[in-house]
């Protein structure tokens, strides 16, 4: 139950975010509009949580790695979920946005 936990928050096996990015990975930033305007990583796409099932059409290419994140890494892990249940191949939660920023 612990390592659902720590993979439901972004704990998981240790990845290269810094690698996927520079191989052409999608950072999704499921925050809200105001909290995505108030800082984001550079090149995000901001598609809050609550309207990502409504707009997977954005997100075009079920086969390219996209790394989900937002405040704390909650959002993200339901994020990642809805992806995955959609058919989309590789997704990461990459926890909390200003971490993440931080290994890219």
């Amino acid at each position: 139950m612990f390592d659902a936990i720590k993979s439901l928050l972004g704990f998981g096996p240790r990845v290269d975010y810094a690698q996927l990015v520079k191989q052409g990975a999608i950072i999704l930033d499921v925050r809200s509009k105001g909290e995505f305007s108030g800082g984001h990583i550079k090149n995000s796409i901001n598609i809050p949580v609550d309207q990502l099932t409504g707009n997977l059409g954005k997100l075009k290419d079920k086969d390219r790695v996209i790394i989900c994140c937002c405040a704390s890494g909650m959002r993200s892990g339901s994020a990642k979920r809805i992806l995955q249940s959609h058919g989309y191949k590789t997704v990461f939660n990459g926890g909390s946005w200003m971490s993440l920023q931080n290994r890219i």
